[in-house]
């Protein structure tokens, strides 16, 4: 058997160069990412760090790194100038966003429920309308909302903060479920629906445990937005007992002539701490609500 000539041989492949390319590209790939990263974290590193500041170091060190750490900033920002303490403000807060949280999911479920799974007359009209009112400015509806409240005799109670989330108000929520459960196959649905089960058990046991990605995203967005809310609290809210954290920090930076800057930033130090241990504690499923459409298989 003759010989096959060298010419027609296949050449080897070059993995190692291969591979060191591959390797080059990637460091650099990581090496951008750590430097955006640093640029985005370093403000908040810089916030944790001038906590533990005088007010004459916040303005004279760029670097977050304190000379000295002393509590001292969280213990005066917490008693505040007032004679409530921030606990009853981060009390009121919550008193806000939890019931919020609770009507958003279940008027914003049932709506694109609705959307999603029932045909109806103007069906198609009625979402392009929901749809419009996301690009509406908020500060459009201000006035109208405040004179119809003001003759409910709601002012300075937090039922204008709370009971328009109970009406799908949030429509960028219901357009949210809406795209994920047009993506959910309907088998599961049908055959729910031949064992007997009604329009209301399907939405529970059915179509709610599919929804749970999604519904936790609407949970952690409404809750950092409810929670940094500031002009919502400062139209209708008048009493300083009733004030929650965002517009008592506001307080704070104004009580004085002199504001002493270190313990307004470790109070907002301790404000960003339930915001991201909720964003922490649901961040698997909420990158998975924000990101898909639909189940997996």
């Amino acid at each position: 058997m003759s010989a096959v000539p060298a010419s027609l041989t296949p050449a080897a492949t070059p993995a190692p160069v291969a591979d060191a390319g591959t390797r080059g590209k990637a460091l650099l790939r990581y090496t951008a990412l750590l430097a955006v990263a640093v640029v985005m974290l370093y403000p908040l590193l810089w916030l944790v760090g001038a906590s533990f500041k005088s007010n004459a170091e916040i303005f004279s060190e760029v670097g977050f790194w304190p000379s000295s750490f002393s509590f001292d900033s969280y213990a005066k920002g917490w008693k505040t100038s007032t004679e409530y303490t921030f606990a009853t403000y981060f009390l009121n807060s919550f008193l806000i966003t939890i019931p919020r949280i609770i009507v958003t999911v279940i008027s914003c479920v049932l709506v694109a429920y609705a959307f999603a799974r029932f045909e109806f007359w103007g069906k198609k009209f009625l979402f392009a309308i929901m749809v419009g009112t996301m690009m509406l400015p908020l500060i459009v509806l201000r006035l109208p909302q405040y004179l119809m409240f003001k003759e409910l005799g709601w002012l300075d109670t937090y039922l204008p903060l709370i009971l328009p989330s109970a009406f799908a108000t949030d429509t960028f929520f219901v357009f949210m479920l809406v795209q994920f459960l047009r993506g959910i196959p309907r088998d599961m649905e049908e055959a729910a629906l031949i064992d007997g089960c009604n329009a209301l058990q399907l939405l529970w046991h059915i179509i709610v445990p599919l929804l749970k990605p999604a519904i936790i995203s609407v949970i952690v967005f409404q809750f950092i937005w409810t929670m940094n809310d500031f002009m919502g609290p400062l139209i209708y809210l008048a009493s300083v007992e009733k004030y929650p954290v965002s517009l008592a920090l506001k307080m704070s930076i104004g009580a004085t002539e002199e504001v002493e800057w270190a313990n307004v930033i470790a109070i907002s130090v301790v404000a960003l701490v339930p915001s991201v241990a909720v964003f922490f504690m649901a961040q698997k499923h909420f990158i998975e609500g924000a990101s898909s459409s639909g189940i997996k298989g």
